[in-house]
């Protein structure tokens, strides 16, 4: 089965890359745009590559990697009315919503803002910077992945 490459988006105050860090592996659960459930039920593989990027921050940037761990599953936090996103339509014997769980791999000794995104001619058709495109999870190219992993591990 071939690796396919992703774009987490996280603010940072609700989860950060370092959260991942220190749990090891985590659910990447309250995803509740049907796109998105959609990759994580349906195409999200333990294997998978994950650019994780902090949004709603200023700036806004890929911070490091992970990896997916686990396939997708029912998100149990939708069932939990005390949970910061329950959906009182899904249920466990009709689940609606899905997450997978991610390890953390690597952070970046620098992040890639989005400007810097922005202003990389080989990212022009990168999804995160199409107008109006704000799903949570995103699908990046082989080519995307390789070059912004490249730009986040330079030192200056």
């Amino acid at each position: 089965m071939k690796t396919k490459r992703w774009l987490f988006k996280s603010e940072p105050g609700a989860y950060s890359y370092d959260d991942l860090v220190n749990d090891g592996v985590a659910e990447w659960d309250g995803v509740r745009n049907f796109q998105a459930r959609n990759f994580l039920r349906d195409d999200i593989k333990p294997g998978d590559r994950v650019l994780f990027y902090h949004s709603n921050v200023k700036p806004p940037a890929v911070i490091g990697t992970a990896t997916v761990v686990r396939s997708g599953y029912p998100d149990n936090t939708a069932w939990d009315p005390e949970s910061e996103h329950p959906d009182p339509k899904s249920t466990p014997d009709n689940p609606i919503w899905y997450m997978v769980d991610i390890k953390a791999d690597e952070k970046f000794a620098e992040p890639v803002t989005l400007v810097t995104i922005r202003n990389t001619p080989e990212l022009s058709d990168m999804l995160l910077i199409r107008k109006g495109m704000r799903l949570s999870i995103q699908p990046v190219t082989a080519k995307e992945f390789d070059l912004i992993c490249e730009m986040g591990k330079k030192t200056y």
